[in-house]
């Protein structure tokens, strides 16, 4: 190990020798070369100086020779590069005659320029390049800043006067996203060119040239939201919404640039109104679809009940026709509600906009569509409830027992389902207030009593008047006591018959209430009708079978107290017990009571019931009339 150590540091001796060696050897070259490093140092300044000088005195001929062959951009670099010198040294004749011929040509430069600036014929980036070497050449930037705009001006309002033209009655008009593609391609394109060659031209003018490339942008941007807002309107009425809304994501996108250039203008936020405002009132349009949905489907049933039946062939009933409308307006709601669902879908620009995250949602499309379809179907509905001089015109009874259930059936799931499944698809982040659902429930509930109520009174008003007609046309109480039931009953047992099954139709059978114990509660003796049946039998057949609930209704009309005016319930029950109740008013007329010994359903039914304690309602004048000639 130590012969290894002895051995390392002989190597180490011999290799500092060398490099003393080497250094004294460099020491003696680089004296024998500094004279001739200082001369060649020397020589090549002066060559740097002649070349200088020789570039000046050639720089006219350069300067002319670039201008003849249109190399301007290379003619004011040369100017650039010679006119500190030629300002420094203009003292100097020689110098100054270099400086007087460079400035005469560089005069015919800058008005060669200007010309081809002023032409216009070029596109953007060339006159942008135009101004920028006469920027450099020196000429004034607050005139050169005002001709920019101007020429500019002209190029995009040629772009907006091809746009107008599209929109001329004599060519037919592109589709919406053609045209918007046109229009962010053509005027919102050379806006951000024009913009951006500004800011980089003029950034030297400050707050100044700012304002004015913000108020040039603004004056534009409005002519050209007036021209796409008169194409959208053209939309309204249609019903592609896929088409509209990909057109306003395009129309969105393409002034984000100009947005993000000129934040002072406020192009983008000018922008989202228009979408929002383009989003309501396609809402609008929606709601108005439904609308004439619910009232073509309103006019079919129409139709569907006014239409002959031809023998051997039943029409639809009043089920299927009920099932048909509820399938009808849920189907239109939820294509209105996937249509307005494009809107918020997340490829879409502005669907992360407060607007279309909140307000759009919850008082749009929840409060403003469907809440306003389901309270506006429910006004419709009860519209029908007028009277005929109000409305022009009966309204089928059959209708308002179908519009009754359809209420009814709304009030129960159908309100409750629609609801959820709006809420399910347009997540609501709003904190304003939406109507409730038992709120809606509660309205679709008493629209459907109102129309329940309204048929009882249209179908007992009909019954009283065939009886009313029948009395003044025939005077029953001046004629014989018939021995045969009038035709003008059987009718009214016929029209009764055919209440019951139409009822029926879309209503549960209910329960009756448990009798009265008034004093005028009727008791009838099983005996005397046995014994009695004989007396009217033989006088009276049943032209069809009765049904026995039909049957059991009219008995119950003559043998318990009926509070004719109490509420209708939503059963066959009440509706049939009630429906006589207009043939009872408050009039003038108060029968005797010996009348009502007669006013039992024996005539009618053909049997005879022994009278009861005399009771003294407040009836028509013909139902006594009626029942004691009947």
């Amino acid at each position: 190990m130590k012969n290894d150590f002895r051995k390392m540091e002989d190597e180490m001796d011999r290799l500092a020798t060398n490099m003393a060696v080497i250094t004294d050897f460099s020491a003696r070259i680089s004296a024998t070369l500094q004279d001739r490093h200082e001369r060649i140092t020397k020589l090549a300044g002066v060559h740097a100086l002649l070349r200088k000088l020789q570039f000046l005195f050639e720089l006219p001929s350069r300067l002319t020779k670039c201008v003849e062959l249109g190399a301007y951009g290379q003619a004011v670099r040369y100017q650039g590069r010679a006119q500190a010198v030629l300002q420094q040294y203009q003292h100097l004749p020689s110098f100054r005659a270099i400086q007087d011929d460079c400035q005469v040509i560089t005069a015919r430069l800058a008005q060669q320029l200007r010309q081809r600036f002023r032409e216009g014929g070029s596109g953007a980036p060339e006159q942008a390049e135009c101004v920028e070497l006469l920027l450099a050449l020196g000429e004034p930037a607050e005139e050169l800043c005002e001709e920019f705009l101007a020429h500019a001006r002209g190029r995009l309002e040629k772009e907006l006067r091809s746009l107008e033209a599209e929109l001329g009655p004599s060519p037919p008009a592109p589709d919406v996203l053609e045209f918007t593609d046109r229009g962010g391609s053509g005027f919102v394109g050379g806006l951000c060119q024009v913009a951006a060659a500004y800011q980089e031209l003029f950034a030297a003018q400050g707050p100044a040239g700012a304002e004015k490339l913000a108020a040039f942008a603004r004056e534009l941007g409005s002519r050209y939201f007036a021209l796409v807002e008169r194409r959208l309107a053209q939309e309204q009425g249609g019903g592609d919404n896929s088409l509209l809304v990909r057109a306003l994501d395009r129309f969105h996108r393409r002034l984000r640039a100009p947005g993000a250039l000129l934040a002072a203008a406020g192009l983008a936020d000018a922008a989202t109104e228009i979408v929002e405002r383009v989003a309501r009132e396609r809402l609008g349009h929606h709601l108005q679809g439904l609308r004439a949905a619910f009232l073509g489907c309103l006019t079919d049933v129409r139709q569907a009940l006014a239409a002959p039946r031809v023998a051997g062939k039943e029409g639809p009933g009043l089920a299927e026709l009920l099932a048909n409308v509820a399938s009808s307006i849920l189907s239109h709601i939820k294509a209105s509600l996937a249509a307005v669902h494009l809107f918020t879908a997340k490829e879409v620009s502005f669907s992360n906009k407060p607007y279309f995250r909140g307000e759009f949602c919850s008082q749009g499309v929840r409060e403003g569509l469907i809440v306003g379809f389901i309270r506006s179907m429910c006004q419709t509905a009860q519209s029908f409830c007028d009277s005929p001089g109000e409305k022009g015109g009966a309204t089928p009874p059959a209708l308002l027992l179908l519009l009754s259930r359809l209420c009814l059936d709304y009030e129960t799931a159908t309100i409750s389902y629609i609801l959820t499944l709006t809420d399910e698809q347009f997540l609501v982040q709003d904190q304003f207030p939406v109507t409730p659902v038992s709120t809606l429930c509660a309205e679709a509930r008493e629209t459907a009593r109102r129309l329940l109520t309204h048929y009882v009174k249209v179908q007992g008003l009909v019954i009283s008047q065939m009886l009313r007609k029948s009395v003044e046309t025939r005077d029953w109480l001046s004629t014989l006591e018939p021995r045969n039931v009038r035709a003008v009953m059987k009718r009214v047992v016929e029209d009764t018959t055919a209440i019951d099954v139409q009822v029926g139709l879309l209503y549960e059978e209910g329960v009756r209430k448990a009798q009265s114990s008034d004093s005028s509660k009727r008791t009838f003796s099983v005996y005397s009708s046995s014994r009695q049946q004989g007396r009217y039998a033989p006088s009276y057949t049943p032209s069809a079978p009765m049904d026995t609930n039909l049957l059991s209704n009219i008995q119950k009309l003559f043998s318990e107290r009926i509070d004719v005016f109490s509420p209708v319930e939503f059963n066959k029950m009440t509706a049939l017990t009630l429906y006589p109740s207009p043939l009872i008013c408050p009039g003038d007329f108060l029968p005797h009571p010996s009348y009502f010994h007669r006013m039992s359903p024996g005539p009618l039914l053909g049997t005879w019931v022994p009278p009861p304690t005399p009771a003294v309602p407040k009836l028509h004048p013909c139902v006594p009339a009626c029942r004691c000639r009947c």
